[in-house]
């Protein structure tokens, strides 16, 4: 591992006029991810500021805790390298990452470190992984309407341009692919940067995405960061507050439009969690660690648009045991603009992406913002998909034959509908055997109209599945 720790030029100034003595000590003992640090004399080092080994390269713990002449340290690098009585000495800085556009097309770590065996990146200053939120003048909102090609996405729960999106959902329904095909898509039509984030995913994630934005020629746009589950709990902590970071460094100094991707926020309050057992704090509701809500704010804030540019964030939720009231997955979600629930009944109906249609939300659907007609189709398809829904569960039981020739023909039109919402994916052509397609929100819109108005009743719902516009049919 690299030397992480160059000083930014704001704590190279605020060590100028404190000329503060760095601090020495010694572990004392190592649990886990957690090391124990005693002073040696003088003062203590500051929260988060960065600790290293002046006998052992690549040694980085940052400090946590602080009781008396004892500091609670994380421990950022191998933890099988510590050992009872290393010297310890502070750095006056914080763990920080290269301030360079060279981070595009890059896999990092935590520290800036190449992930994909590519040469090392060089930069004239660092960042630290830690700001403050942007004072309220500076901040900017958006009506306007960031456009996916994602016809589910689009139609009913619009994501705004510096807005929070979430896609939330149990193991295994599709969040992965869905945010990647949406880097993809977006990323292409984009002339800002993109900045993902892959916090606590497995190893094999990482490598598909870098792998994918290579071959479909997104990758040079797009700066990687990840810290994997085979990372200790601390640098999990800490990757997504240093991809924040780098989203922020294209925002104010090179005024780009910025997409910041997380893959998966629910791991993000999971390695707080781990951490807070390690040092024996007292838990909150359900187990979790009482700081979660600011921990999350801390990192939520300072993802949002200013005069210089925006930062549109969109993030994957884990929901454990499909528990949608897991008060994790509560907290989470209640930063969210715009909330995609997957649900694993309609992954059970090969309908992808599985969107619960009926349980997913917007704050973006609203005539002012996507416009009259889309506002007007949308609003009377809800109505339709609320009325099948209550009529699905009569079908369940004695068959469509069963319901009057008004309520079938409502039933036949929603259903295709809910039909022509799926669409084949760029990034699963190789299993699926079909081409992935990008789908224009106005052409969506209009040919959602053509069905509710009944212009379609003659052709099979069956149809419907697995096309781009109406033109595709056969």
């Amino acid at each position: 591992m690299d030397q992480p720790l160059t000083k930014t030029e704001p704590e190279k100034n605020e060590l100028a006029k404190n000329q503060k003595k760095p601090f020495e000590g010694v572990i004392v003992s190592v649990q886990g991810q957690i090391a124990q640090v005693q002073s040696s004399g003088g003062g203590l080092p500051d929260l988060n500021e960065a600790l290293i080994s002046p006998d052992e390269k690549g040694i980085c713990l940052e400090v946590f805790f602080q009781e008396k002449e004892y500091v609670s340290c994380l421990i950022l690098s191998d933890p099988d390298k510590l050992f009872r009585g290393m010297r310890i000495v502070g750095t006056l800085a914080q763990v920080s990452i290269p301030e360079t556009p060279e981070l595009l097309g890059r896999a990092i770590d935590l520290f800036g470190n190449p992930l994909d065996n590519g040469k090392p990146i060089v930069a004239n200053k660092r960042r630290s992984i830690y700001s403050k939120t942007p004072s309220l003048n500076t901040i900017a909102t958006s009506d306007k309407v960031l456009e996916t090609g994602i016809k589910a996405i689009d139609f009913l729960t619009p994501i705004l341009n510096g807005g929070k999106t979430g896609f939330v959902g149990g193991a295994g329904v599709g969040k992965t692919i869905l945010i990647t095909e949406l880097l993809h898509n977006i990323t292409l039509r984009h002339n800002g940067a993109s900045v993902f984030a892959g916090v606590g995913e497995r190893i094999r994630e990482g490598q598909e995405l870098y792998q994918r934005l290579f071959e479909t020629r997104v990758l040079p746009n797009t700066a990687i960061v990840l810290g994997n589950m085979n990372e200790n709990a601390g640098v999990r902590f800490r990757v997504a507050l240093a991809a924040s970071a780098i989203a922020e460094y294209f925002r104010d100094y090179l005024r780009k439009d910025v997409l910041f991707f997380i893959d998966n926020m629910f791991r993000f309050v999971q390695a707080g969690n781990e951490l807070a057992t390690l040092l024996g704090t007292l838990p909150s509701e359900q187990g979790y660690q009482a700081t979660m809500l600011s921990e999350l704010s801390q990192l939520e804030d300072r993802l949002v648009s200013t005069v210089n540019g925006s930062i549109t964030s969109i993030q994957t939720v884990y929901v454990p045991a499909d528990e949608t009231n897991d008060p994790a997955v509560t907290a989470i979600t209640s930063f969210f603009d715009t909330a995609i629930v997957l649900s694993r009944s309609v992954a059970q109906h090969n309908l992808y992406p599985p969107i619960d249609l009926s349980a997913s939300s917007t704050s973006a659907l609203k005539r002012g913002i996507v416009g009259s007609d889309h506002f007007e189709v949308a609003i009377q398809f809800q109505k339709m998909l609320s009325e099948y829904n209550s009529l699905a569960h009569i079908v369940a039981i004695v068959g469509e034959s069963e319901l009057s020739a008004q309520d079938r023909l409502l039933y036949q039109r929603a259903k295709k509908v809910i039909n022509f919402l799926t669409q084949p994916f760029f990034m699963t052509e190789a299993q699926s055997g079909k081409r992935g397609v990008f789908v224009e929100r106005a052409a969506a819109v209009a040919d959602i109209r053509e069905i509710i108005s009944g212009k379609l009743d003659a052709i099979p719902e069956e149809k419907f599945l697995y096309i781009g516009n109406l033109k595709d049919l056969n």
